[in-house]
């Protein structure tokens, strides 16, 4: 049931994502179904947040002042909150850099 999977990530997702909104330099963040995003005030140090998130063992795509997500819907919830903390801890750690 692909709807119920949509719900359950964008839950997790809220709940991950919200702590982005604290971070100096976050603009905004907004979840859509099962689409994450955190947008900075800036453009996205790509580098710095790519490889931030891959020493979380996760694999982001930002590109201009978003960092987003769109899991996919066989992901568990544990998978999701892994994905969001893993975007929280990069786009905090870019900022810090």
């Amino acid at each position: 049931d692909w709807r119920t999977r949509v719900k359950n990530i964008e839950a997790r997702l809220v709940g991950g994502l919200e702590r982005a909104a604290a971070i100096p330099g976050v603009r905004d963040v907004r979840v859509l179904g099962a689409v994450g995003v955190v947008q900075l005030d800036r453009p996205v140090d790509v580098d710095a947040v790519t490889a931030a998130a891959l020493e979380r063992g996760v694999w982001v795509r930002p590109f201009r002042d978003l960092v987003y997500t769109m899991p996919p819907y066989i992901c568990t919830g544990d998978d999701v909150d892994a994905i969001a903390a893993a975007i929280v801890g990069a786009v905090s750690d870019a900022g810090d850099r």
